[in-house]
């Protein structure tokens, strides 16, 4: 037993490092693709100070503040379906498949339709908005999905899920057939996955949420380890389920709410990201999160690269990119688990 778990601790660094590189790698040739494309070169010579004023259009104004905005909310999908899962005990689990992403859209189709500007200082106010209806469609979910004798189904909470998330999308549909031309092709974009025409504003938004909620879940590690004993051996230890549950779940829907705030309606990586992790550094959600947020990223990062490269001049949008490698592998969870 001594030697296991020091054996898995470093297992999970060299799974962390390895990860981390090709995310890395995956960044630079994002950096390195597009309509317009840049040497690598060109590149570093831009990033250091000393490229042409047109690549430092195409670098700082275009190209850099959507990779950052791919590689954060990569990481905080992934991350946030990692933590739904331990608190939920549910292997199928995902903010999206759940109707928190629906939640979180139906949020920002109201932002949108108070006819507010998705630029400028105003756009900090989109993951309010976003975790707000979250933070309603997770509310929905739990009482609905919640029975007194035998706590919440795994199935339960699914099809609750669905049917929520079903309801949400009528509203936000209603909601975008409301708006003028110019904003309705925004929202539709948005509802696709699209992260076409992010600034730095919405890397400002976003960042800050990140930088509380990832470091916070990560911090109760131990206390997601022990939902997996169940609520009474989780009590039995010590735990304060009920609180630490609701904060928790409070965390995750923040963090999977801003992310797709920016992001669009990105499906799957949340389901995707924390079974790949689990089979590589195991079920410890102190090596699982990190795990799950790097291969969130890259995910997001490559999907969007290939959207906007391989497909040209008709970019595609990462949202659908991710949903034709994830509807498969959903299925194929489904089938295993049953």
């Amino acid at each position: 037993m001594r030697s296991t778990v020091p054996s898995r601790g470093k297992r999970s660094i060299a799974v962390s490092v390895t990860l981390l590189c090709i995310a890395c790698a995956v960044i630079v040739i994002s950096l390195n693709t597009g309509t317009i494309r840049l040497s690598p070169l060109a590149v570093l010579q831009t990033l250091l100070g000393y490229g042409s004023p047109d690549d430092q259009i195409v670098l700082f104004d275009y190209r850099l503040p959507r990779i950052l905005i791919t590689v954060l909310a990569g990481a905080g999908l992934g991350i946030s379906g990692a933590a739904l899962q331990g608190i939920t005990r549910n292997p199928l689990a995902d903010p999206g498949i759940l109707g928190l992403h629906a939640g979180a859209a139906f949020g920002l189709m109201v932002f949108v339709s108070l006819s507010y500007s998705m630029d400028g200082s105003i756009a900090l106010l989109i993951p309010l908005f976003t975790f707000a209806g979250g933070v309603i469609s997770a509310l929905i979910i739990m009482l609905l999905a919640y029975d007194r004798h035998n706590g919440v189904s795994p199935i339960k909470l699914i099809l609750v899920g669905i049917a929520v998330a079903a309801g949400f999308h009528a509203l936000t549909l209603y909601l975008s057939l409301r708006l003028d031309e110019d904003t309705y092709s925004f929202a539709a974009r948005w509802l696709a996955g699209s992260v076409w025409g992010r600034d730095w504003i919405h890397v400002q938004a976003l960042l800050p949420w990140i930088a509380v909620c990832v470091p916070y879940i990560w911090s109760r590690s131990k206390t997601l380890d022990a939902f997996g004993l169940g609520d009474a051996a989780a009590t039995g230890i010590g735990t304060p389920v009920r609180s630490q549950r609701i904060w928790l779940l409070l965390c995750t829907v923040a963090l999977s709410a801003v992310s797709v705030s920016m992001a669009g309606g990105i499906g799957f990586i949340g389901l995707a990201a924390p079974h790949l992790a689990r089979r590589l550094v195991g079920p410890m959600h102190r090596h699982l999160i990190p795990a799950a947020g790097l291969i969130g990223m890259v995910i997001l990062v490559t999907a969007d690269t290939i959207g906007r490269t391989i497909f040209q001049p008709n970019a595609i949008p990462a949202g659908i990119v991710v949903a034709a490698i994830g509807a498969p592998y959903f299925l194929y969870l489904l089938v295993r688990t049953k």
